[in-house]
């Protein structure tokens, strides 16, 4: 079994994403049949930082154009998206969906990747809850793609400057304005992050087994006392926890690889499905629990893995098919087209 096969494959950092998708399931799950399990939101953290990680390997690699990365980026993120998005709003239309309140300005944002607040609970949520991450996501798509056009030396530091002055100019300026809370967070910076631990990877400067192996440890470990002891936590906490296992991770790869592993690659291949779907099965295997009179240990169990179930089957069904058909038929002619 070879640990780095010639397609280039990062088998440690799928198994990341399979993680990250994992606490995310868990969390949701936990949230439906009442555990607590906050700390799977940092799925999130986790999955922004192994972001700009690959932006920055896939274009130090293989360059291209700045329009070329944007529509490439939209063909892998936005039919599955719209897809799920529309699913839910059917699924409102038939009154499956009776806490989830309709606008055709929200419908639109949701799917223009725009945050607005929602008319259910007045919070900046998409129509499809977890796709508040695709906002941040496709907005660092845009900045990324506009740094394409410098110099390379100036596109690190470029991005950084940016996002660096947008979470001084939140901390410094108060306002209600969605656009403007959304996009000065803190959380922008793990993209940075993901994409300096890339340079330093590519550039070999990494650390030796030993202190890649703490770093790993030192994440995992991070992350499981803020669960166990349930203590508060924020992309402050989260964003350098993640960034450790991204960084030792990656150290490792350089260190006679990682073996591949059927299953968490797999995981890790159909995270962004995972990611969307999840929360359909686990509201249906939540409610029939109830009905049922499962403990809710079980419920539990049963709401993560069918979340998983379902992510895997739409990865296999829906993102896959969409990604080849974004790559052979009318999607990739029109494509061309634009970016020519």
């Amino acid at each position: 079994m070879t640990a780095k096969p010639a397609s280039g494959t990062l088998y440690g950092i799928q198994y990341l994403r399979a993680l990250a998708a994992l606490a995310v399931v868990a969390f949701h799950a936990a949230e439906r049949t009442g555990y607590a399990f906050a700390i799977g939101a940092a799925g999130v953290d986790v999955f922004f930082v192994i972001s700009g990680f690959i932006m920055w390997v896939i274009v130090k690699r293989r360059p291209v154009s700045p329009g070329r990365f944007l529509l490439d980026r939209i063909r892998r993120i936005v039919p599955v998206y719209w897809l799920a998005t529309g699913v839910m709003v059917a699924g409102a239309l038939a009154g499956l969906f009776p806490n989830l309140v309709l606008t055709a300005g929200h419908v639109a944002a949701s799917l223009a990747f725009v945050p607005a607040r929602s008319p259910s609970s007045g919070e900046i949520w998409p129509v499809l809850v977890q796709g508040w991450t695709l906002n941040y996501e496709m907005f660092f798509y845009l900045v990324f793609a506009a740094c394409l056009a410098l110099p390379q030396r100036l596109r690190l530091p470029g991005m950084a400057g940016l996002f660096g002055m947008l979470v001084v100019l939140g901390l410094l300026v108060e306002s209600d304005a969605p656009l403007f809370l959304v996009y000065t967070r803190p959380i922008i910076l793990e993209f940075v992050a993901g994409m300096l631990i890339a340079r330093l990877w590519l550039d070999n400067q990494v650390p030796g087994r030993p202190l890649a192996f703490a770093l790993v440890g030192l994440g995992l470990a991070g992350f499981a006392a803020i669960g166990v002891l349930r203590l508060p936590f924020d992309e402050w906490t989260c964003g350098p926890l993640a960034c450790a296992l991204v960084y030792g991770t990656a150290a490792l790869e350089k260190h006679r690889g990682i073996p591949r592993l059927a299953l968490p690659v797999m995981l890790g291949d159909a995270s962004y499905s995972i990611y969307l779907w999840h929360t359909f099965a686990i509201s249906v295997t939540a409610k029939a629990g109830t009905l049922l009179g499962m403990p809710p240990a079980l419920a539990f169990i049963l709401s993560i893995c069918a979340g998983l179930a379902l992510g895997l089957v739409a990865y296999r069904l829906i993102e896959r098919p969409l990604l080849r058909a974004g790559k052979e038929g009318w999607f990739i002619r029109r494509s061309a087209k634009a970016a020519s």
